[in-house]
């Protein structure tokens, strides 16, 4: 008889060349699965909920897979964490319904993307300097219309394989941190496309520096055009804050 589990963890992705398995750099669903076939003495793959690009952070990924053996779940997660390295934490372990799947059974994920517009050298590696001056009210009025559209293809990595560019997004909005100039864009949605949040952020920033207003921002998430959105924003300041199931 096989079980299914879930694997609730958190990681740095600063060494990592995102979340899925690639040819060309050490992954973080790489270095999970190499623990787990050790731990389970067979070889185990890991489903996780979704892909994060190189650099990215999670506060909460999750992670399923199957096994014929019944497991002592504290135990799991203890010994995972034994042979994980330092930049990967697992929370928990948790047996769940063999129906249950980390990507299609999520009923939405949301991101967390972090700035700062005050030099700090101990931000630097999570949060990304902003040099200029920007209008966070006019951000703000531009994030509020994505609750309103459905095809985000404008901020879509070009020539990612997927099959529809729809997302329902339930809430996009800049939130202040504190008074010493942090501030936080936190977006969830259904799902989301390569390079999304990045692209979003980057176009928003455009509208925050007055080099593009609101209407011309509405035309741009109308066009479908990745060419005339802003640039993909620095991987490092992005969180995979959250997951719902």
């Amino acid at each position: 008889m096989m079980h299914r589990y879930f694997i609730y963890l958190s990681f740095d992705g600063t060494a990592y060349h995102g979340w899925q398995i690639q040819p060309n750099g050490v992954s973080v669903q790489e270095v999970l699965q190499r623990c787990l076939s050790t731990l389970l003495r067979v070889p185990t793959e890991v489903t996780g909920a979704g892909r994060t690009d190189a650099g990215v952070h999670a506060r909460v990924m999750v992670a399923h897979f199957d096994t014929e053996v019944e497991l002592d779940v504290a135990q799991a997660a203890y010994k995972l964490n034994r042979m994980l390295p330092r930049d990967i934490a697992v929370d928990s372990v948790v047996a769940v319904d063999g129906e249950m799947h980390a990507r299609f059974s999520a009923t939405s994920r949301t991101y967390h993307y972090y700035i700062h517009t005050r030099r700090d050298p101990f931000l630097r590696h999570y949060s990304l300097e902003m040099s200029y001056p920007l209008d966070f009210e006019a951000m703000n009025e531009a994030a509020a219309h994505l609750l309103t559209v459905t095809d985000f293809a404008a901020f879509c990595k070009t020539g990612a394989d997927v099959k529809t560019t729809l997302c329902t997004v339930a809430e996009a909005r800049w939130e202040r941190l504190d008074d010493t100039g942090r501030w936080c864009f936190v977006i969830t949605a259904n799902r989301f496309l390569r390079n999304m949040v990045r692209a979003v952020v980057g176009t928003l920033v455009e509208v925050g520096r007055g080099r593009i207003g609101i209407d011309e921002f509405k035309r741009i998430v109308a066009s479908g055009s990745r060419q005339r959105a802003g640039e993909s924003m620095p991987g490092k300041a992005l969180f995979l804050w959250d997951i719902t199931y």
